[in-house]
């Protein structure tokens, strides 16, 4: 068989497998999250970081297939961390944010969903959590009006959970 074709039927072949992986490990999830009365939201979060990781796994795997070299991939995986890190380091705010994003999802105590007041003397704030992302909280207020916060706000300010 000659080697193009190798490349092709090894590329379907890791294509095929990522698929049937990414649906397996969805529909488990799924499953744990429903046993264990998990908030729907927490569980595609988790379903997106886990794709987020096969894909990119699939992706080095391809690399690999269709001969890449491992210096020149280590090279530019390197570039790209050190350039990412001096983005983030230059706003600062935007990895707070993101370690933000993590924590809200780990450990606080308002929920997508919930109904929170933002204690705030200058500017007190009142609505429904619509949406927890990666940089920005989603409050819905009475007024149907959709406020973004960044997510490190709801670490520097004290919040009162009104509903759950």
């Amino acid at each position: 068989m000659e080697p193009l074709h190798l490349k092709l039927i090894e590329t379907v072949l890791v294509i095929v497998g990522l698929v049937i992986l990414v649906l397996v490990i969805k529909g488990t999830l799924k499953k744990i999250g429903n046993r264990y009365h998990l908030q729907q939201n927490r569980t595609l979060f988790t379903v997106k970081v886990i794709n987020i990781g096969l894909y990119m796994a699939a992706a080095i795997t391809l690399l690999f297939i269709w001969g890449v070299d491992q210096n020149d991939l280590v090279l530019f995986l390197s570039s790209f961390i050190a350039i990412l890190g001096i983005a983030l380091f230059a706003q600062w705010s935007m990895l707070s944010n993101v370690t933000a994003s993590i924590l809200l999802f780990v450990s606080h105590p308002a929920k997508v969903g919930d109904t929170i007041s933002i204690l705030d003397k200058d500017y007190p704030l009142t609505g429904k959590i619509k949406d927890i992302g990666a940089f920005f909280v989603s409050i819905e207020t009475e007024e149907k009006e959709i406020i973004t916060i960044p997510n490190s706000l709801l670490f520097q300010k004290m919040i009162k959970v009104e509903s759950q």
